[in-house]
């Protein structure tokens, strides 16, 4: 099966400038393409990842991708699929952002040597070097303004009002791609659905400064629909924010639970888009989501495909390690990095490194409201200790609760849990 077709497949095309050109491009051709990654935050999130993929989905086709870092642009701004303006940072923010973000496209894309070893390249590199006057005589000719208005990115925030350094985004990103052109042979952009009329400005400017008396540059664009979930709400996001692939913003366990959440009705697509998982395989998943939805086989595998591929096979041991602790209630086996991520969210309570009584403690953290009701509660058998009941009105909490010398994990009831922190 040929790159397009299986993309197709997949539901991971929106739009194709020349289908049947491109598909003729890529059988006689090891083409160079590219996607960008403006470096907004000093990590990638998960919105990012299908055109990451994508990138190595057409390299393990045989084809070159380079992950193009927007430190010029993203101090400009991109005003695609935004209502209001962004905030921008200054270079020195800038650079840091890239840097971090040059390294987790390397963990996912191919740097090392060969015909179609991936590349990153920074858009700083060419863009700080042109001159005012450069940008408007030698590029913004090639730009009429009406064109400009008529571009979903632009037209969309007119009413609300956008400035010239935005507006002038589409122009920055047409010079990525000539320059990319130019110099590297670079025919294929590709981005998200929110990127198509600055694809198309960048082949306009292509086809206006390249082509010959005899033959016509050809270059072209494909875009990735947006990914949307069936629920209404947003790809990506959670109560607790982004979704990032730095595991120091998200932990890996943080990041399993996420994909082992996916609804019913979004797994398969998912599975589509984000994993390298043929497609017969992912059939077999969707059969047995029919038969028997309630042992969620896809959603296991598609949080492990992801776990494994963004944070690696330890992160994901760790990961399924926590889940399952967190399932059986067992939780003496847990270390304090894994009680850190599993138990991230619940409340804590710091002490010092003293021994204290059950039930001072249990007031004390307010996980019972008095003294009393400690006492109930521990005589119910409602109170546990890193999962192990505790019915002792006695039982003092020592170094021997202590896991690492740091965590005592507090259960109330069945789902109740509460960290207390020693320091």
């Amino acid at each position: 099966m040929d790159i397009l077709q299986d993309l197709k497949q997949r539901g991971l095309v929106q739009q194709i400038t020349d289908e049947q050109g491109l598909t003729k491009h890529l059988e006689e051709n090891l083409v160079t393409l590219y996607a960008g990654f403006d470096p907004t935050a000093d990590s990638l999130h998960i919105g990012h990842l299908v055109p990451m993929l994508m990138l190595k989905r057409f390299q393990l086709a045989g084809h070159r991708p380079i992950a193009l870092i927007g430190g010029g642009t993203g101090m400009i701004g991109d005003p695609s699929g935004r209502s209001s303006e962004r905030q921008l940072n200054d270079l020195e923010t800038v650079q840091g952002f890239s840097e971090k973000i040059k390294q987790q496209l390397a963990s996912i894309l191919n740097f090392d040597n060969g015909e179609n070893a991936a590349a990153a390249r920074n858009n700083y590199e060419w863009l700080s070097k042109m001159t005012v006057i450069d940008f408007l005589r030698d590029t913004g000719k090639h730009f009429g303004i009406n064109y400009m208005l008529a571009k979903d990115s632009v037209e969309s925030r007119l009413e609300n009002g956008i400035s010239y350094t935005e507006f002038s985004y589409m122009i920055l990103q047409s010079v990525d791609f000539l320059n990319l052109y130019e110099k590297e042979n670079c025919t294929l952009q590709l981005g998200g659905s929110d990127q198509w009329g600055n694809i198309t400005a960048g082949m306009e400017l292509i086809r206006r400064t390249k082509s010959g008396e005899s033959e016509e540059a050809k270059a072209f664009g494909l875009t990735v629909p947006l990914i949307t979930k069936s629920d209404g709400t947003k790809f990506g996001k959670t109560a607790g924010g982004a979704v990032w692939l730095d595991p120091l913003k998200t932990s890996p366990y943080e990041f399993y639970q996420f994909w082992i959440n996916t609804d019913d009705r979004d797994v398969i697509r998912f599975l589509n888009y984000f994993t390298f998982l043929e497609l017969n395989e992912i059939d077999e998943l969707e059969k047995q989501l029919e038969s028997a939805p309630e042992k969620r086989v896809p959603h296991l595998r598609l949080a492990e495909e992801m776990t494994k591929m963004v944070h690696g096979e330890a992160a994901l041991a760790q990961a399924k390690k926590i889940t399952e602790a967190l399932f059986s209630g067992d939780l003496k086996d847990l270390n304090g990095s894994e009680i850190e991520q599993g138990f991230k969210d619940v409340p804590t309570v710091t002490f010092t490194r003293e021994d204290k009584p059950l039930v001072d403690l249990l007031v004390e953290a307010k996980i019972a409201s008095s003294k009393r009701q400690a006492r109930e509660d521990i005589q119910n058998g409602a109170v546990y200790i890193n999962g192990e009941r505790q019915q002792d009105l006695a039982h003092v909490v020592g170094a021997e609760d202590r896991i690492d010398d740091k965590f005592t994990i507090i259960r109330r009831g069945k789902k109740k849990y509460f960290l207390m922190r020693f320091e």
